[in-house]
């Protein structure tokens, strides 16, 4: 009875989880429906009394708004890349597993498990990296997802990319309506413009605009670095550890190379929210080893080194950033 009672909670507290989740998109929806009508309404077809001007104004903000609305979307419900099957334990495996009570033992079985598998990086300790609640070895750069609670990449390498191209339209779009807003506003300032209801709308516009574009600049900013050194989000406070070692820039292979790692090698598809990054998701390219192919890849590591060990930090100073499972 007390078992069925906790399953009962559980799964409530799941669900409400579940749903408490999408307040987040459901309030950025209700924003962008709101600009979408005092940008086309109350600015262009109300404030604006130029025709050429308004058609100019719409022709961009519509072209801008079907990407930013595009990437969003792709973002949203692009569903992440989960684990293949082989990287599941069998029911022998994991019979054998759960009824081995010395850790030794276990951890030497899955090594065993994993030396069939591309796995490359280790836990602090140099043990495989295993979920306790999946019943599998995480593939390289996998995390277990504490929201949807399985192993898999809410934003990872399935939906990476539209979300640095939902960062980027963002950004656009924000600067495109302060940018055109901000004459308006003026004049309204200035008494230039009639006190009408219009007048709330466009002075509101800019301010949510500005504040919005602020907070993605730099969300944007950090990501774009992120992708330059090829690094997740944990990867960036935590480095990876490998067969051999931690290593810092483990998976970086070059700024060009690592941009085609999540964009792809076609250039044409860099801006278009369409799924073109390279591999299956479930292993990537080291720098190990193309190290003996372009031998400047080991070089910059030590150029690296030296720019960190000349940067002087003041004592006590710390950095915050989005953290976000990969």
């Amino acid at each position: 009875m007390r078992r069925g009672w906790k399953m009962a909670l559980s799964g409530g507290l799941r669900c409400c989880r579940q749903v408490l989740s999408w307040v987040p998109v459901l309030v950025i929806v209700l924003v962008v429906l709101w600009s979408y009508y005092a940008y086309v309404f109350e600015l262009c077809l109300v404030t604006v009394l130029s025709p050429a001007e308004k058609v100019i104004y719409l022709i961009f903000y519509h072209a801008i708004f079907v990407f930013f609305a595009w990437t969003y979307w792709k973002s949203i419900f692009t569903l992440p890349q989960q684990p293949n099957q082989k990287f599941h334990l069998s029911y022998t495996d994991k019979e054998r597993y759960e009824n081995e009570e010395r850790p030794e033992v276990q951890k030497q079985m899955l090594f065993d498990m994993a030396k069939k598998l591309p796995v490359y990086t280790r836990t602090g300790s140099g043990a495989v990296r295993f979920c306790d609640r999946c019943h599998l070895i995480k593939p390289d750069r996998c995390h277990h997802c504490s929201v949807c609670a399985m192993v898999n990449n809410c934003i990872g390498f399935s939906n990476y990319k539209f979300f640095l191209q939902f960062l980027a339209y963002s950004v656009l779009y924000c600067l495109y309506i302060a940018t055109t807003v901000f004459s308006y506003f003026i004049k309204y300032w200035r008494g230039e413009l009639p006190s009408v209801r219009s007048k709330f709308h466009v002075l509101f516009l800019l301010f949510v605009a500005c504040m919005f574009f602020v907070s993605l600049v730099i969300l944007f900013g950090y990501h774009c670095w992120l992708v330059s050194r090829n690094k997740t989000t944990l990867e960036a406070f935590c480095t990876p550890v490998f067969t051999s070692g931690p290593e810092k820039n483990g998976f970086n292979l070059g700024f060009i190379k690592n941009i085609q790692q999540v964009f792809g090698d076609n250039k044409k598809f860099w801006l278009i929210p369409i799924g073109s990054s390279p591999g299956d998701g479930h292993s990537f390219p080291m720098r190990s080893m193309n190290e003996s192919q372009n031998p400047l890849l080991a070089n910059e590591e030590l150029w690296e080194d030296n720019e960190d060990d000349n940067q002087d930090y003041p004592e006590g100073s710390s950095s915050l950033a989005l953290e976000t499972e990969t």
